[in-house]
């Protein structure tokens, strides 16, 4: 009976220890990026993607800066006056939002530079800039918008310097990856491996030839897209850049529950070999 029970300790061992191996060890196959790019000494050429900009719909949240190089004062107190409205939902009258700057420069006491005031797109598509009155912006690009603030600024100042940028693209990152949550881009013109990187990276256990990205359309529908990373055409794919308020969501491999399963069955060895252990000591003892 005792040598028995020593016998079975003795098996349970090395299956346990290779069990732990195999859990470990995880194919670099599985999770190395652009399987199909040549090794080093070999080069690959990609498409260009063509970069489609960013369409401004009611209810984007923009941010717009306005600088003056010949008149620093000019500059603070214009878009202090505009993160002032901004902030308290008003917009000042077009000849007092002037009587106002202007007599902010005369006193010489312009307000501390702002790196411009945030505007939410109207439902009729305009937004409503301090001194430069009600602008169209839905339907147009940051640059188009760009041009109709300049335009508007340029009746009121001297060489005035405008700075556009979209305030609430937003990205979902969930699963699999190190830091899941939701991401504000700096940038409109982010690649997927941008967000990827922001959110940590996939894990070891995330499937890197399934990665599902959903996407919400111009007339509100979604649709739903699988994107290999493990192939390079990713790069050349009019997915490579993202939109305002896609998803992504990187499904679990099958081995990180395997690997869960693992580690429970593992703890009933260990529990079992002190079991063992105990019933050969008893024995002995009687």
């Amino acid at each position: 009976m005792r040598k028995s029970l020593i016998k079975r300790l003795c098996l349970f061992a090395p299956v346990l220890c290779l069990s732990l191996i195999i859990v470990s060890c995880n194919s670099s196959k599985k999770i190395k990026y652009f399987q199909d790019i040549p090794d080093s000494g070999k080069t690959k050429s990609f498409a260009k993607v063509d970069f489609i900009p960013l369409t401004i719909h009611p209810g984007d949240i923009l941010g717009v800066n306005i600088q003056l190089i010949d008149n620093s004062a000019a500059s603070s107190a214009i878009n202090s006056a505009a993160s002032q409205a901004a902030g308290s939902g008003s917009t000042p009258s077009l000849s007092s939002g002037v009587g106002s700057l202007l007599s902010s420069i005369a006193g010489g006491n312009p307000q501390t530079p702002q790196s411009g005031a945030q505007y939410v797109v109207q439902a009729d598509g305009n937004v409503e800039i301090p001194i430069l009155g009600k602008i169209k912006a839905s339907g147009l690009n940051l640059d188009q918008l760009k041009i109709a603030v300049t335009t508007e600024a340029l009746k009121y100042f001297k060489n005035p310097i405008i700075t556009v940028n979209f305030q609430n693209f937003k990205v979902n990152i969930t699963g699999e990856v190190l830091k899941p949550g939701q991401y504000t881009m700096a940038d409109q013109k982010t690649s997927i491996f941008d967000a990827l990187a922001m959110a940590g990276d996939l894990t070891i256990f995330g499937k890197r030839e399934n990665v599902l990205l959903i996407r919400e359309n111009e007339d509100g529908t979604k649709t739903s897209y699988r994107i290999n990373l493990q192939k390079s055409d990713i790069l050349s794919s009019p997915l490579y850049y993202l939109r305002q308020n896609d998803l992504i969501y990187v499904e679990p491999r099958k081995a990180k529950s395997d690997a869960t399963d693992a580690s429970e069955a593992k703890w009933f060895g260990i529990v079992g070999a002190i079991m063992s252990v105990l019933i050969i000591l008893a024995t002995r003892v009687k």
